[in-house]
């Protein structure tokens, strides 16, 4: 029938006309308890977390059918004690009628529907449809129909649900409402809910905030893109703190993964075989060649650097990748091909190189340079600075050493360093 506003305890205990005691509270639950057991009652208890408090929800449901009344054995057993075995019986008898003998076997061959359908008999005058009705009745529906869950994709945000959340009185509550028929900002709130892994109550606080909104009413997606990182770096701060407290890093991962798992796929973009990278060492065990490079092509580097470090992500890399997105602009892709390289730099052998901010930067601003806005031209120029950095080592191995008339020796000679002596004259 719909749902009643949210009222006080005190309020449900007045209507049913109970002592607000101690009393009164035992009574409320066993009545409740009753009412679930027989499944016309389902109690839940939701946190809010803008209050810090909890509140109940009582939802009332149709009462059971009796064939599956009397298939629930506990429920019959319960009868059985309060009227006896043979009113069971008789109940059974009464209330659940079986379909006569004699058309137990019949088919339906024979049947034929005779009844005629509303729509044959009336029909409707355009002239008099109420348009702006029918447009208010499709904006005030309710998101919770039965029936109407699981149409939305999984792990995406439509326009009822931030719009069922967004406070009525904000500045930007005009421009939040034209997300319902502009599909591609809408596509944009949930490419920034993807890649910083936001809920929804974090998404209307961040379309509350002054300067999400350009002067057109179009968001911008910039400044978005900033409050969603600062809410993403204040929220990966609260939670390695309580992980700290409480020592629960093994449930914090599991949750993780569970939350990984049930996430709906993204579009993926394929990814030649000409322009595939090679495995890294510590992802061999994990997965082949096709897996790696389609998860290079197709993951936000939020989601990439936290498979390379089995723990927390340094917050001086998340620093540095994160002006590289928002000041740089670097394609997704191209940063991830960048995080591949120099993860290959420091686990080469015989590599002393260490990533910092002003290496890491040299090499984002080198591929601004050269136009390296694609998945493939960052390969292609990874594996270019692959062949210089080759060189480079050849000649300085061949420098190191010279020929002179069919001889090799050093390009420096030794020079003996003075030893310190152990008395000094006088």
């Amino acid at each position: 029938m719909g749902y009643s506003r949210a009222e006080q305890q005190r309020r449900l205990f007045m209507t049913l006309g109970l002592e607000p005691s101690e009393k009164g509270r035992k009574l409320l639950i066993e009545q409740t308890s009753r009412l679930e057991a027989v499944g016309l009652l389902q109690t839940s208890r939701i946190y809010v977390p803008e209050h810090e408090d909890y509140m109940y929800e009582y939802e009332l449901q149709a009462p059971l059918s009796p064939a599956e009344f009397f298939n629930t054995q506990h429920l019959t057993l319960l009868l059985r004690d309060k009227i006896g075995k043979f009113a069971v019986l008789w109940l059974r008898e009464e209330l659940w009628s079986k379909e006569p003998e004699e058309w137990a076997g019949s088919t339906a061959n024979n049947k034929e529907n005779i009844s005629v359908a509303f729509y044959d008999i009336f029909e409707l005058n355009t002239h008099v449809i109420d348009y702006e009705l029918e447009q208010a009745l499709s904006e005030v529906s309710t998101a919770r129909q039965p029936g109407m869950a699981g149409i939305e994709e999984d792990g995406e945000l439509n326009y009822a649900d931030i719009i069922l959340r967004f406070p009525k009185e904000s500045v930007n509550r005009k421009h939040v409402e034209k997300l319902r028929f502009d599909h591609e900002q809408l596509g944009i709130v949930n490419y920034v809910v993807r890649k910083y892994d936001l809920s929804v109550q974090d998404m209307c606080r961040l379309l509350d905030e002054d300067g999400i909104f350009g002067t057109d009413g179009n968001l911008l997606l910039d400044e978005l893109q900033h409050q969603a990182n600062l809410q993403f770096r204040q929220g990966k701060r609260r939670q390695e703190q309580r992980e700290v407290l409480a020592g629960k890093v093994v449930s914090f991962r599991q949750a993780a993964a569970e939350e990984e798992k049930d996430s709906p796929p993204p579009l993926e973009h394929a990814v030649q075989m000409e322009y595939y990278v090679d495995v890294p060492v510590q992802f061999q065990s994990k997965c082949d060649v096709h897996q790696y490079n389609m998860m290079l092509r197709n993951e936000p580097y939020t989601k990439l650097l936290k498979t390379f470090f089995p723990g927390s992500v340094p917050d001086n890399l998340i620093d540095i990748f994160e002006k590289i997105d928002l000041s740089y602009k670097l394609p997704g892709e191209v940063i991830n091909v960048l995080i591949h390289y120099l993860m290959s730099l420091l686990t080469s052998g015989g590599s002393d190189q260490r990533i910092n901010r002003n290496f890491v930067e040299a090499i984002a601003s080198n591929m601004l340079l050269k136009q390296v806005s694609t998945y493939e031209k960052a390969v292609h120029y990874i594996r270019e600075q692959s062949k210089v950095k080759g060189k480079q080592a050849a000649s300085g191995a061949s420098r190191s050493t010279r020929t002179y008339g069919g001889k090799t020796t050093k390009a420096k000679p030794e020079i003996p360093i003075a030893q310190e002596q152990g008395s000094i004259m006088t």
